[in-house]
């Protein structure tokens, strides 16, 4: 039988049970310490690309173009980040930019350029084009913008800086810190790439603060993120930049506009015969129109009228309309040279019938072709503020995407260019309509009116109103449906048609308005009409005014009767006149 023997397991002591534990503890530790710890990047990567980089609010807007001692733009640098109005015309091959006063034409390849048309030399062209890409010389440019630019040392930088630039001077303050301390990061940790290193005592530009760090920018340009704890902030650094701009003579009105259109079509009416107009004091005759491909106008002007006007203290605003028509519109708008050919025109007869002010009355525009118009207001602008002559165009309610008479209109634009813009608040219900209703319900107006004023001041807005009606004939036809037409009434008209049919007009709540009806037997027809009166101009008046806006305009003034002028006639402590 064989021995066996037994032996007792030896325990382990406590001490290394103990120290394994603290051994297992700091591994585990430094493990984690060796991810979460925020070891440096060696990494370094490049700030600018290509030559000439062009600094610009922080970041590289693409590269400048330097030819001698003179440096260029690139077009799209200006259009995507200073003005988004300057074009370039195919036609002439030149950059076009309109300020306030003035329109610039800066032709290709040319030592010359026009300010109003006045020639302005050069020593070199202020545009050239290089691979495809169009480059404006940036000297010129500061007359027109308030930028300027600096180029800097090292990186060859073009530094554009505008008007209302802040930054703050810093200064490097580390003591014995590790270099890599005091490397710019692109992002605000060590462990982000570096694009330069900074050395002690170094003068820094402090944009802006993201947790514990700075970011700041050396003096050739290169920018990153650097712990705040390196940096001393300095005085802050604001840019101001003052231009000189010429001080502009415009007619000015005493109180309220209350405008009037005369609609003259083929002559112009006997002056001898128009009645008095209470409080009236500005007429805008239809005299100019577009009548080609090429610019040209049709003039129906009268200097015997203009003269009768002003004697009857009225300022005459000569209106200009495209004639309503898509594709001449398009064709004379297109190209700068048309353009000015039109505005060269109505100055002319600014000039040639003693005007005040010209009226644009511009209708019927593909949607595209809406930033030719607003080209046309900024080009035609300076010249005519440059003749003394008031500025304003005629603009419809919003109504929806691609409507040739609603959506080619760039109003929020429009209104930071003309003195005035007239709100055409009629033709709720057109005389094409298939339902019968208010030519211009109060309701309609009022809240067609709130919206427009998110993008057009009260102070620049005009507020349209109908002196005419549409009287609404529905017929039955034989075949059960119902055939809807109507015909354009004055205010006269209206009264002697209520009159002849012995009618009484009752208020209908949801036009704010009197309304008419009338059924004829013998013509199976039901007549309505939605009264354009005292009762309804009053309270378009006081739409006016409640809103503030710069005044009233009524077409037109053959439609009115003698009620109609007292009926619209401003309280001038309530409405404003423009700044």
């Amino acid at each position: 039988m064989a021995q066996i023997e037994y032996q007792k397991k030896k325990l382990l002591s406590p001490k290394w049970i103990l120290g394994g534990l603290m051994i297992a503890i700091l591994m585990i530790a430094s493990s984690i310490l060796f991810l979460l710890y925020p070891f440096a990047s060696k990494e370094r990567v490049n700030y600018f690309t290509e030559k000439n980089p062009i600094l610009f609010e922080g970041t590289q807007r693409g590269n400048a173009l330097v030819e001698g001692n003179s440096i260029f733009l690139p077009l799209s640098f200006m259009q995507e980040n200073i003005d988004n109005s300057i074009i370039f015309d195919e036609k002439s091959k030149s950059i076009i930019i309109t300020t306030a006063e003035k329109v610039i034409q800066m032709p290709t390849d040319s030592l010359t350029f026009f300010v109003n048309q006045k020639p302005v030399e050069l020593h070199v062209t202020p545009i050239i084009s290089k691979d495809g890409q169009i480059f404006v010389a940036i000297e010129p440019l500061l007359s027109y913008y308030p930028i300027q630019y600096s180029v800097l040392e090292d990186t060859g930088a073009v530094w554009i800086q505008k008007n209302g630039d802040h930054y703050f001077q810093g200064e490097i303050t580390g003591e014995d810190v590790h270099l890599e301390k005091l490397r710019l990061r692109t992002k605000p940790s060590l462990k982000a790439p570096y694009t330069a290193e900074m050395s002690k005592q170094e003068a820094v530009m402090i944009e802006a603060e993201e947790e514990d760090y700075y970011l700041v920018r050396k003096e050739n340009g290169l920018s990153g993120y650097i712990n705040k704890k390196y940096v001393k902030k300095n005085k802050e650094i604001n840019i101001a930049i003052t231009q000189e701009s010429e001080t502009i003579s415009v007619p000015k009105i005493n109180g309220p506009i209350q405008l009037t259109w005369e609609a003259v079509y083929t002559k112009n009416p006997d002056h001898t015969q128009i009645p008095e107009m209470t409080g009236v004091n500005v007429v805008s005759p239809t005299w100019f129109s577009l009548a080609g491909n090429d610019g040209s106008i049709k003039n129906l002007a009268s200097l015997e009228y203009s003269k009768w006007a002003q004697s009857k203290g009225y300022q005459v605003w000569g209106l200009f309309s495209n004639s309503f028509d898509p594709v001449m519109t398009h064709e004379a708008l297109k190209d700068f040279e048309t353009r000015q050919k039109i505005i060269v025109q109505l100055l002319h007869f600014s000039q040639m019938y003693q005007l005040q002010g010209i009226n644009f009355d511009i209708e019927n525009v593909k949607q595209e072709d809406g930033p030719l118009v607003t080209q046309l207001m900024r080009e035609a602008t300076p010249y005519l503020h440059e003749a003394g002559l008031v500025v304003s165009m005629d603009i419809t309610f919003y109504a929806g995407e691609n409507n040739n008479w609603s959506s080619f209109y760039e109003r929020d634009k429009l209104a930071g260019i003309a003195d005035y813009l007239i709100i055409m608040a009629y033709d709720e219900h057109p005389g094409s309509s298939a339902v019968a209703g208010s030519v211009s319900s109060l309701p309609w107006v009022e809240t067609n009116l709130q919206s427009l004023l998110k993008d057009v001041p009260n102070e620049k807005l005009i507020l349209g109103v109908p002196l005419y009606t549409r009287l609404w004939k529905e017929q039955i036809k034989e075949d059960g449906t119902t055939d809807v037409t109507s015909q354009s009434m004055s205010m006269a008209k209206v009264k002697e048609w209520i009159t002849e049919k012995g009618l009484q007009p009752v208020y209908d709540d949801a036009s704010g308005q009197n309304y008419a009806e009338y059924y004829a037997e013998d013509e199976k027809a039901t007549y309505k009409v939605w009264i354009e009166d005292e009762l309804s101009l009053n309270k378009r008046a006081n739409l006016a005014s409640t809103y503030q806006l710069a005044g009233v305009a009524s077409w037109s003034r053959l439609f009115g009767d003698q009620t109609a002028w007292t009926a619209i006639n401003l309280d001038p402590n309530k409405a404003v006149t423009q700044k």
